[in-house]
């Protein structure tokens, strides 16, 4: 697999993201105009002058009608997303393709979900008839599954490393206890995630991201422009989707420890960026932490970790947030919260606000003395069939 990137051809230089939560007093229309305006207000623009919206949503509305009413707009070209998880990231993805084309001057991706009061728990899954080979567990059992098979390739005992997940879930929660817009706002103890009853396998309820309301935003223009708007943009590096054929399901070989497309997206990515060490040059990472397990695999299908290494890694606070490389600083999936057509985009406004030098003093990350760039991952699916996100964003040209 190989990509030609847009590397330094487009700039984010406007975002905005609502608080995650339970908003019982606010529609999806409230959440996506509250989100738009804080992006528009950070680019210092109007909406007359955007040229086209990429809107991502899940299962929240079905057309890019559904985001043309709430903000008035008036013969645009909107374009509703979907991709999973990955959702906001591809919306984002899209958006800044289309800029660099030369297509329009000024984009805007937006994403958001409304589950809260729907009528049902999370989102509604409707069941789409298949060959029978598909998955039949919940996403919870599914990840779970990570958890015993990675004791088993490395020789790790599955009580120490169900302390180790439960470590993932302790430092999320503190980062995200420290953030106002997150879901979940109190520090967790890895001991008392352990002692909790289990709702997956070894996995209990504070092993899994949060179920919430959101949206979130972003504008992006040509680099060339991209100071015309902002003093400090953040300009594309990297940008990569990786879909997976599903081969997984079937292949007796996968073994649960590692994600091959998310290990794809991030070498395209690397490749693009020109990084070879992700450990020592970048200066945070936000990462899909949809469960715990997955935030330790994915340590290792990065690059952060060696092999067979992630677990000790985490132990060691390495990825703490005043450890070598800082991950999910605002509390990730697990602690603000997981509204899926917005999530994608809430981690690239967390790059945002770290690499502007803007994230509150208890959250900003040291690492940004000698490191200028960042590292946001994005999964949808489940093991074994999967679509990955990777996207590198720097504050410097060249």
């Amino acid at each position: 697999m190989a990509s030609h990137g847009i590397l330094d051809q487009v700039a984010i230089v406007g975002m905005g993201c609502t608080p995650f939560r339970e908003h019982w007093d606010k529609s999806l229309d409230d959440l996506l105009i509250d989100a738009h305006g804080l992006a528009l207000d950070s680019a210092d623009i109007t909406k007359d002058d955007v040229d086209a919206y990429w809107y991502g949503t899940s299962q929240s509305s079905a057309s890019g009608i559904s985001l043309a009413t709430p903000l008035r707009l008036d013969n645009r070209p909107v374009t509703r997303v979907e991709n999973y998880c990955v959702t906001g990231s591809e919306a984002l993805r899209q958006a800044c393709y289309a800029v660099a084309s030369g297509a329009y001057d000024v984009a805007v991706a937006i994403g958001g979900e409304k589950v809260k009061d729907s009528g049902y728990q999370g989102l509604n899954a409707f069941p789409i008839p298949t060959d029978g080979t598909n998955r039949t567990l919940t996403a919870a059992a599914m990840f779970s599954l990570m958890l015993p098979a990675y004791a088993e390739r490395y020789g790790v005992d599955e009580e120490r490393l169900r302390y180790v997940v439960a470590k993932i879930a302790e430092k999320n929660h503190f980062n995200g206890a420290r953030n106002d817009l997150a879901q979940f706002r109190r520090e967790t103890s890895a001991e008392a995630i352990c002692d909790m009853a289990a709702v997956a396998g070894r996995l209990s309820v504070f092993d899994c991201a949060g179920v919430a309301d959101g949206a979130a935003a972003a504008v992006v223009v040509s680099a060339d422009r991209a100071t015309d708007y902002t003093d400090a943009p953040l300009y594309v590096k990297a940008l990569s989707l990786v879909a997976g054929n599903g081969a997984g399901l079937v292949d007796q070989a996968f073994d649960f420890t590692t994600l091959p497309e998310c290990v794809a997206a991030a070498t395209d990515a690397y490749a693009q960026a020109g990084i070879t060490d992700p450990r020592t040059e970048l200066a945070m990472a936000e990462v899909h932490d949809c469960f715990t397990p997955t935030e330790l695999v994915l340590m290792e299908d990065l690059g952060f970790s060696g092999r067979g290494q992630g677990w000790s890694d985490v132990l060691e606070g390495r990825f703490a947030i005043d450890g070598d490389l800082p991950v999910n600083t605002d509390g990730g999936l697990k602690s603000f919260g997981h509204p899926v057509g917005a999530s994608g985009l809430r981690m690239h406004y967390e790059a945002w606000l770290q690499l502007r030098g803007e994230a509150p003093g208890e959250r900003s990350v040291a690492t940004l003395d000698t490191r200028s760039r960042a590292l946001v991952h994005n999964l949808g699916g489940y093991p074994g069939e999967m679509v990955s996100f990777v996207g590198i964003w720097g504050t410097e040209k060249g």
